[in-house]
């Protein structure tokens, strides 16, 4: 078994095209079934990781593809991509964040 706890402080990444989503803020459940029917991904933050503009990533139960010990890794369809924000690539290393200007 996992715990909420753990779930959030993993980072979502997209195997279709290798971007961080970012973590998971919230969980859609099913209490009939007792079943989580999506994971909730805020967008990306405009001032200081407090406002996210509305727009979320809603990643239904099925498009998980694997839960490692430090990323969940989601497989999102055309329409997904289509309709939510879109997060910056994820970088494996810090340094890769650096960017000449």
């Amino acid at each position: 078994m996992i715990k909420i706890s753990e779930l959030q402080s993993k980072d979502v990444i997209s195997i279709t095209d290798g971007r961080k989503l970012g973590q998971i803020h919230d969980l859609e459940l099913d209490l009939r079934e007792g079943q989580i029917t999506a994971l909730v991904v805020p967008g990306e933050s405009r001032f200081f990781g407090w406002m996210s503009g509305g727009k979320e990533w809603v990643i239904p139960w099925n498009q998980i593809v694997k839960i490692g010990a430090d990323v969940i890794l989601v497989r999102l369809d055309s329409h997904t991509l289509e309709d939510e924000p879109s997060p910056k690539p994820y970088l494996s290393h810090p340094s890769d964040n650096y960017r000449p200007t």
